[in-house]
């Protein structure tokens, strides 16, 4: 199979590499995926220059991306969630990424399926912003009827965690760029502040 690897850090000039590698090989608790879609993210540049290697130092070579969509095509022996021809995504293990390749080793309790009304690559890019926003809210200990503020709501992890602040109930204030207040409004947030004209007191 085909994987973009990287091969070095580099914190100013890194790139990485195409190379043929073999199919992985599943352990019973795993799920064989075929790649269908895979999200671009700053932690994936994070990794390629070594700022995060003093907590997950991987070892190089190693095979990028750490959000993908798959197409289950074989199942470990211990795994009951998920059929073969599934259409599943995940934000994958830290300690083992690889999504930039045409096939993926997952673990089972990595994955979910993804939705018919999401296409693959909107699917690829909901796993990791949607995992920390629901981090966030459970270290927060949210409660419905609390208010929460966004910082960067016109970004694309405002994008995700916005709807979710609404779904449980919360009353969220945000900000972000003036060319964005509708779209995110649209998306639930009750204030807005345009971050070049306003200063948000809380």
């Amino acid at each position: 199979m085909k994987a973009a690897i990287l091969e070095k850090y580099n914190k100013k000039k890194y790139h990485l590499v195409i190379a043929e590698l073999k199919k992985p090989t599943i352990k019973e608790n795993q799920i064989l995926l075929k790649v269908k879609a895979a999200g671009v993210n700053p932690v994936d540049i994070l990794i390629a220059r070594g700022q995060i290697k003093i907590l997950f130092p991987y070892k190089l070579p190693l095979i990028m991306g750490n959000e993908v969509v798959g197409e289950v095509v074989e199942i470990g022996g211990s795994t009951t969630k998920f059929q073969l021809r599934d259409r599943v995504f995940a934000r994958l293990p830290l300690q083992d990424i690889g999504a930039f390749a045409e096939y993926v080793a997952v673990d089972e309790e990595a994955l979910a399926k993804v939705p018919d009304y999401l296409t693959d690559v909107e699917a690829a890019c909901i796993p990791l912003t949607a995992l920390t926003a629901m981090q966030a809210f459970a270290l927060l200990n949210i409660k419905k009827g609390n208010s929460i503020f966004i910082t960067g709501g016109s970004g694309g992890f405002g994008a995700m965690a916005i709807p979710l602040a609404k779904y449980f109930g919360l009353y969220v204030i945000t900000n972000g760029n003036a060319e964005s207040k509708e779209r995110v409004l649209d998306l639930g947030a009750d204030i807005y502040f345009d971050y070049k004209k306003q200063i948000v007191l809380l």
